[in-house]
């Protein structure tokens, strides 16, 4: 009788062994397949977005084609077939290289030349990119995006006023105690009054007071000015753009600018796109939340603000690229600032600011 209820246990309790190991790997979440765990063995990869986006317009010619992937790639799929990611217009493959980042998850479509102006370009990722446990695409990736109607503008040659960070036509002046901090090069001409830039202020650059260097940055300055000022095109901005997203190009308002917010620049795939806002009279930040955000490859080199008057950064305001003011500029209470603060016959003034400079 013993051995009878031992193998009716068994009989019971086998079957049972057998469903939790089923069970068990099935609750696996390397081995489940699905888009809840794109990370699976089993799951096909994905595009999760790319760069310029779907439809897309005015795209700089200097772009490149970028598509993250939902995963990590074989780069031997993506990298050497001349097929897998292509890019064309009109039917006439365009001529470039891929290359794989780090992560095998982000994928780049550099051209050989730059685009054409006007033209839409259509780009593709076929099934034949897999990822690293020999999946491929369920089906073609394929998007379209358009080149600006005229070439995007060229940056604004600043001469020797490039290496500066903070240049003023009267004084600079900093408040006194404050840990400022500026990368780059500080100088004032025809003044020559610098105060307040003493420990716990730092400057890395050289300190120009009413010197030649400081003569011919504003020369050149006054020469940058004008080019920015002359910059072709123009798009009408309204009074206030904080929580707008604005292409590269060139902007222009003949009145003061606010930025209330964050005001989103997008290169759209370009780390050459640049951005030339023209304002008639002054440009103010709002304080406490504002601030400039570059995505995309755009570069605060590539940024230039022409002021007509004079410009002010609110409290704790974070912003990029270059500010040529004719008047004066102002960095309030912890503005970051990272560009130039140039202004050509006025003052600068500084308040525990960050500054920070630096030369193509």
């Amino acid at each position: 009788m013993k051995v009878m209820r031992r193998y009716s246990n068994l009989k019971i309790w086998f079957p049972a062994f057998l469903l939790l190991i089923v069970a068990t790997s099935c609750s696996d979440p390397d081995k489940n397949q699905g888009a809840g765990n794109p990370g699976s063995p089993l799951t096909p990869p994905t595009v999760v977005s790319v760069i310029p986006g779907v439809g897309a317009t005015g795209v700089c010619q200097g772009a490149v084609v970028t598509a993250t992937f939902s995963k990590a790639m074989n780069p031997a799929t993506i990298i050497s077939p001349a097929t897998t990611f292509t890019l064309a217009a009109g039917g006439t493959s365009v001529a470039g290289t891929v290359s794989l980042d780090s992560t095998d998850m982000v994928a780049t479509f550099t051209p050989m030349n730059l685009l054409l102006v006007d033209t839409q370009y259509t780009a593709t990722i076929t099934t034949g990119a897999q990822d690293q446990f020999g999946n491929g695409l369920a089906q073609d990736f394929v998007w379209t995006f358009k080149t600006a109607i005229t070439p995007c503008p060229s940056p604004v040659a600043l001469g020797t006023a490039c290496s500066f960070g903070i240049l003023a036509g009267s004084t600079v002046t900093n408040v006194a105690g404050t840990p400022t901090s500026i990368t780059g090069d500080v100088g004032v001409w025809p003044g020559t009054a610098i105060t307040g830039l003493t420990p716990p202020a730092t400057v890395t650059g050289t300190i120009h007071a009413g010197d030649p260097a400081a003569m011919q940055a504003q020369g050149d300055l006054t020469t940058a000015y004008n080019a920015a000022a002359g910059a072709a095109g123009g798009a009408a901005l309204p009074a206030d753009i904080g929580q707008e997203t604005l292409f590269p190009g060139v902007y222009k308002t003949s009145i003061s600018l606010g930025i209330t917010g964050n005001l989103t620049l997008d290169a759209q795939g370009d780390p050459n796109a640049v951005w030339i806002f023209q304002i008639g009279s002054t440009l103010v930040t709002a304080a406490g939340n504002s601030q400039v955000i570059l995505t995309n490859g755009a570069q605060s080199k590539n940024v230039f603000w022409q002021v007509g008057s004079s410009a002010t950064l609110g409290t704790n305001t974070v912003f990029d690229g270059t500010i040529m003011a004719q008047a004066s500029i102002t960095l309030t209470t912890g503005a970051t600032l990272n560009g130039r603060a140039l202004a050509r016959t006025g003052q600068v003034t500084l308040d525990t600011n960050t500054v920070i400079t630096s030369c193509p």
